[in-house]
């Protein structure tokens, strides 16, 4: 039932990852309601909001088992870019590096043979490909509407009817 050292620094590292992950997406969201886009701002938020659930999904487990972990230093976020685009682009760019850390997480776990933490890994797994395959539809249609800034818009008021999973159940 306990973690082994292995098992215990890269849950660790993915609970500061997923911080992390909350702090890019509350900054993108500060960038998109510079922009006056509501919307996109609800979504980053949102966003921002599941991250901590997810951090605190991977805390969880990891005291269910013994081990208590730490938050390590997390720089603030850098994101360059001036329109929507370039910040969906970022947000996926930071899913992938996540993604990367769950995979590497579930070949530690191989590795360790933990079978205790593959349920809550699957749950991840799962997760990511939605969260990445939603990104990526936002950046398509993005580039399709291009400068058009009614489009935008649209895009925009679609985006803002989304609320947070703050419920999403590991099992």
């Amino acid at each position: 039932m306990h973690l082994s050292p292995a098992m215990q620094k890269v849950l660790n590292e993915q609970v500061t990852l997923e911080v992390e992950a909350s702090l890019v997406y509350l900054q993108l969201s500060i960038q998109l309601d510079d922009l006056d886009l509501p919307g996109m701002t609800r979504w980053m938020r949102a966003q921002s909001e599941e991250e901590q659930v997810h951090a605190a999904k991977f805390t969880q487990h990891c005291l269910d088992r013994g081990f208590a972990p730490q938050i390590g230093d997390i720089a603030a976020p850098k994101v360059s870019g001036s329109q929507p685009l370039d910040f969906f682009k970022a947000a996926l760019a930071h899913e992938e590096k996540v993604s990367e850390s769950i995979r590497n997480i579930y070949r530690t776990a191989q590795d360790e043979a933990d079978l205790d933490v593959l349920p809550l890994l699957h749950w991840f797994i799962d997760e990511q490909v939605e969260e990445e395959s939603s990104i990526s539809e936002i950046i398509g249609r993005l580039e399709r509407v291009g400068n058009d800034g009614a489009g935008v818009l649209r895009i925009d008021s679609e985006l803002g009817s989304r609320h947070p999973d703050i419920t999403a159940d590991s099992e």
